[in-house]
């Protein structure tokens, strides 16, 4: 074979040599952007699970307190009670 044929070979080697290398970088590239993207998904998620969990919790603590409170009320409403009624020992 004449040399230019073999030239010729090597250089479209090269060339599919160099667009298989650039299509597996652009390929993996896409899957980061996807990764990073589904993270920050889950970042998100997670924030607003924290923010809803953390009202979750402020509501319950004050629940809390009134139900003590309200204890509290309804015990000293029942000493009250015992103390005037005639029939109490």
């Amino acid at each position: 074979m004449a040399t230019w044929i073999w030239i010729v070979i090597a250089v479209a080697a090269v060339v599919v040599l160099a667009a298989v290398v650039l299509g597996a970088r652009r390929g993996r590239e896409k899957r980061l952007a996807q990764r990073r993207e589904k993270a920050q998904e889950l970042r998100q998620e997670a924030q607003q699970r924290h923010r809803t969990a953390k009202e979750r919790e402020n509501m319950a603590q004050e629940l809390k307190e009134r139900a003590t409170a309200e204890r509290k009320e309804g015990d000293k409403v029942a000493a009250h009670a015992a103390k005037i009624d005639p029939d109490s020992d």
